[in-house]
């Protein structure tokens, strides 16, 4: 009989090692502890699966950004050859006491730091057995940032860019809608079949707003008749600055303004002391892969979405 309990002090941040992994449990156990030094999770949060022997045969960690008290998503799942469905739903019954009612899941492949997500088919068939379902195919996305900033390539002639801090908000969510409701997201779609272009636009700008960023990070670029063409809102996630979204008009698609967007969220964000930068972007936003790959980033993962409602 698998025993699914609140890892203990001890445990922590270890949880789950695998004998002989020394990479994966060293990076595993820098990265719970950074998650608990940031209050993305928290002791309770912890679950780890115990056999009748004692031994630890699996974990989850659910996971929030700093300073929300309902987590949305978990980490760190780790399931042996048993423990594995009742470690799900121990998370989502978590989740849903947290007051949670949605939860959120990614695999990314191949397998690497800080999760180590080896086994991506087995994990899948666990989620999928627990009613979690794929929400997107995503590609990740990285760039090492040069020692010397002018080495990134320039600005984009073509485009005035005018920040948040000087048009204010209303502006940005209007091109947010506008071209939301255009887009080859599959979860930004699904959103704006739910609610609405401008909900959804909405929401998008809330949820971003969630990461580390300064209004006059966040910019409208303009193309050259004067229309709003592209929108750029790079930021700082719990662990790495990110390109958190690039969007361009319908009407100004094709011109090559989403690499101009993703080369300005780049000299912005190494300008402020980024070392590294990732960003991700939708399997079938063909458009979106081409503008990261020709402003030098590198496709070094696939990204899986899952979600389940609760």
């Amino acid at each position: 009989m698998t025993l699914i309990r609140a890892a203990r002090s001890d445990e922590l941040p270890a949880l789950l090692e695998y004998p002989g992994d020394t990479e994966r449990n060293a990076a595993t156990r820098a990265y719970l502890g950074q998650l608990l030094d940031t209050t993305c999770t928290r002791p309770a949060w912890c679950l780890v699966a115990e056999d009748d022997g004692g031994r630890l045969v699996g974990s989850v960690v659910l996971w929030t950004l700093p300073g929300h008290e309902v987590p949305y998503a978990f980490v760190l799942f780790e399931a042996q050859a048993q423990g594995g469905a009742a470690l799900l739903e121990a998370a989502v019954a978590k989740a849903r006491e947290l007051g949670a009612d949605e939860l959120e899941h990614v695999i990314d492949s191949p397998a690497q730091a800080p999760q180590f997500q080896r086994e991506p088919e087995r994990r899948g068939e666990l989620l999928r057995a627990a009613g979690f379902r794929v929400v997107r195919d995503g590609r990740r996305f990285s760039l090492r940032v040069p020692g010397q900033p002018g080495r990134l390539p320039a600005d984009d002639a073509r485009l005035t860019f005018r920040s948040l801090a000087r048009l204010g908000r209303g502006p940005f969510l209007d091109l947010l809608e506008h071209l939301l409701a255009v887009t080859s997201d599959a979860r930004l779609a699904a959103d704006v079949e739910r609610y609405g272009a401008r909900r959804a636009a909405e929401q998008l700008l809330e949820e971003t707003a969630e990461l580390r960023h300064e209004p006059h990070w966040w910019e409208i670029g303009h193309d050259p008749d004067g229309t709003p063409a592209v929108i750029s809102l790079p930021a700082q996630n719990p662990s790495v600055p990110v390109i958190g979204f690039v969007g361009v008009a319908p009407a100004h698609r094709g011109k090559g303004y989403a690499t101009s967007a993703v080369i300005r969220g780049t000299r912005i964000l190494a300008a402020n002391g980024a070392t590294e930068i990732r960003g991700d972007c939708d399997a079938a936003n063909a458009a979106m892969a081409k503008a990261f790959t020709r402003a030098g980033y590198e496709n070094f993962a696939d990204r899986l979405e899952y979600s389940r409602a609760l």
